[in-house]
């Protein structure tokens, strides 16, 4: 799959996603990096990390968040994607479910949709992946998390976006999923898709996994948000081993580093001994 200028071979390797919020109110790092400098030196310190991939979101996407126009998003979002392609070809992803959002990212240089609603919350940013023949990621989410058969429900959900994707026109080898970690599921559903992972990647797409700093984490080991770092790593692994292609997360080095032992061990790649 080629994102940006950039050959991304899934399977090969596993990919590092840094999360660039230019949020005030995200729920890790909400308000360090609503500055456009501050937002952009922080994108240069995870490119020197070994990030793959600069994940921009201009709307805090943690439970019970207040919503942004699209017009407040664009304003956050498109200075700093235009700064990042200044200096680096970087990858770049918009998060974001709002298709004005994702057309006006993609014009100052993303390259890639992230929407956390799975094509499902707004008709038209199928469109505009379609119109800018981009790839994007699809996720599962919920307005609640009551399920009569959890998995199943969320594999149906997954394929329903998937169907709308190439309904409009997306090409399948264009397509990215995510389970969806942290959204519209208790902790306990966090931890059985967890231990299901293998049965979105069998769906036939690259999965992308975003666990990062989660309450998932949080709150299955009592710890605040500045003291999850061991705890995403462990998910970062796992889901690598479990079929996961991109790991999206804050901490690039560390994860960069648990993900390259863990490609290692499983063969896809060598190592310079």
């Amino acid at each position: 799959m080629k994102i940006g200028s950039r050959d991304f071979e899934f399977g090969k390797r596993t990919y590092i996603m840094g999360i660039l919020n230019v949020t005030p109110d995200s729920f890790s790092d909400g308000g360090k990096y609503d500055m456009v400098d501050n937002a952009v030196r922080h994108a240069v310190e995870m490119i020197e990390e070994a990030a793959d991939i600069i994940d921009i979101g201009g709307e805090s996407t943690r439970p019970g968040h207040e919503e942004v126009s699209g017009e407040e998003e664009i304003r956050r979002v498109v200075p700093v994607i235009e700064k990042i392609r200044e200096v680096s070809d970087i990858p770049i992803s918009i998060d974001t479910s709002k298709a004005s959002v994702a057309r006006a990212a993609i014009e100052a240089g993303a390259d890639m949709i992230n929407d956390v609603w799975g094509f499902l919350k707004d008709p038209m940013i199928a469109a505009v992946a379609v119109q800018a023949n981009v790839p994007c990621c699809l996720m599962h989410n919920s307005n609640d998390t009551v399920y009569k058969d959890f998995i199943p429900e969320v594999l149906e959900a997954l394929k329903e976006s998937v169907q709308v994707a190439v309904e409009a026109g997306v090409p399948e080898d264009l397509i990215i999923l995510d389970p969806g970690i942290g959204f519209g599921k208790t902790v306990e559903q966090n931890l059985e898709m967890m231990a299901h992972l293998e049965d979105v990647a069998n769906l036939g797409y690259p999965v992308l996994l975003g666990t990062s700093r989660k309450s998932m984490i949080g709150k299955t080991m009592d710890l605040p948000v500045d003291q999850r770092l061991e705890g995403t790593l462990a998910t970062t692994v796992f889901g690598i081993v479990k079929g996961c292609s991109i790991i999206r997360v804050h901490d690039v080095k560390e994860n960069e580093r648990a993900a390259r032992m863990t490609d290692i061990m499983l063969g896809r790649r060598g190592w310079n001994g």
